[in-house]
Formats: structure tokens, sequence, C-alpha cells
């Protein structure tokens, strides 16, 4: 059987099988960020679900708490189906949830709420989305283009800059004062307990921009 590229790059995140046929049901009872949420299914039991083909704003990044906001305002408390294509590495289902017959993948990157996680979908339909949100100037793409930096490379930049890579210089206190302008979980931690940032440690308990460290 030939397996497309999105197929084997989905296969490649998972650390069970590929999961056939295989549909989850409930309510939406918490939401994670703009493609992460909780749902409650008819046994009572709760699931933490990844939103497929599609990559929201990191929570510290510009436009994260509004991208979260976006997804809350299309499926929280509300009756959701996911077609589950993969379980990635962190347990949890992958797929494209769908809110009385709307798809949600889509309707996020319609509205400019997410990118089209590239390595991850050659859904042409999303990419047509993509494009009208950008050409429209709706939601990240209102954004400056300095701002606008997609999730995977912002990702790949707090990995670059953890302790030990010598290609980045060692973090310094009085250069940054907000969590969104940290770029990992190891440079909040330096600015809270080495500089004496206490306002990146919102409700005191010791862990700095819980976006990043949570």
């Amino acid at each position: 059987m030939k397996i497309g590229r999105v197929a084997c790059a989905l296969l490649l995140l998972a650390t069970c099988d590929f999961v056939v046929a295989q549909t989850l049901s409930g309510r939406v009872v918490g939401i994670t960020d703009g493609d992460t949420f909780t749902l409650l299914t008819s046994d009572n039991e709760q699931i933490r679900i990844r939103v497929a083909e599609i990559d929201a704003p990191e929570r510290a990044q510009p436009y994260g708490n509004r991208s979260r906001q976006a997804l809350s305002s299309l499926i929280f408390n509300k009756a959701v189906s996911v077609d589950v294509q993969v379980v990635d590495r962190y347990g949890r289902p992958v797929g494209r949830p769908v809110v009385g017959g709307k798809d949600i993948s889509a309707e996020m990157i319609r509205i400019g709420a997410a990118w089209v996680y590239r390595t991850y979908s050659d859904d042409q339909a999303l990419y047509d989305l993509e494009r009208s949100a950008k050409a429209d100037g709706v939601g990240i793409w209102s954004l400056d283009e300095y701002e606008r930096v997609p999730p995977w490379e912002w990702r790949k930049k707090g990995r670059a800059a953890a302790p030990g890579n010598t290609e980045f210089e060692a973090f310094k206190c009085g250069e940054k004062s907000y969590c969104r302008e940290m770029i990992s979980c190891d440079e909040a931690r330096f600015h809270l307990r080495t500089c004496r940032l206490a306002s990146i440690d919102g409700d005191g308990d010791g862990v700095p921009c819980e976006a990043l460290c949570r």
C-alpha cells in the first residue's frame, strides 16, 4: 500500500500505530491553546486532542492568546466529533474536529487564527483558505511581518537558545522584561532566578511564563 508524504510524516511523529477509523465525540471542556483542547466523552473520560493540519501561535507569541480565544469561541462547551488520524508523541489523538458540520481546522485557517502546518498537511483547500486570509489581512496576517513568526520557527528558536548551545549568546539581565519577549523556558527561568524579574511569575508559584514552562 502506498503511503502519502503527510501520512508518513504523521506516522513518524506517532508513538503508536496508525489509528484506523476511530472517532471520538463529546463536549469540549477545556482549551489549552489555538490547536489543543480537552474533550469530555460520554464515558466521563477527559482526552486532550491536538487539532490536525494546523499550527497555532504559541501562547507566548503575538496573537497566541487571541488564537486560543478563537478556538474557544468555535468549540468550547459544544458537542464535537473527531476522526482520529494518529496519536502523537505526547499521547494525544490528532484529528480534525467537527462542530455542527463545520470543519474547525479549516475555520481556524479561514479566520487567520492559525497557519497550515506545512509538514503535516497537503490539503490544498486549507492552503487556499490561508492565501485568502493573508490577502484579506485577517488574524495573524494583520500583524507586522516581524511579529508574524510561524510557530514551528518560534519553537526552533526556543530550542536553539537553550543553555549549552554556543551559537547563541548567554542570557543577560536587563534586556527583556516580559514573557512575550522570552523564546524559551530556560531564558524565562534565568530572568526570574538570576535577574529577580518577579513580574514574569504572576501567581508567585516559582514557575515563570507558564505558557512557556507549563
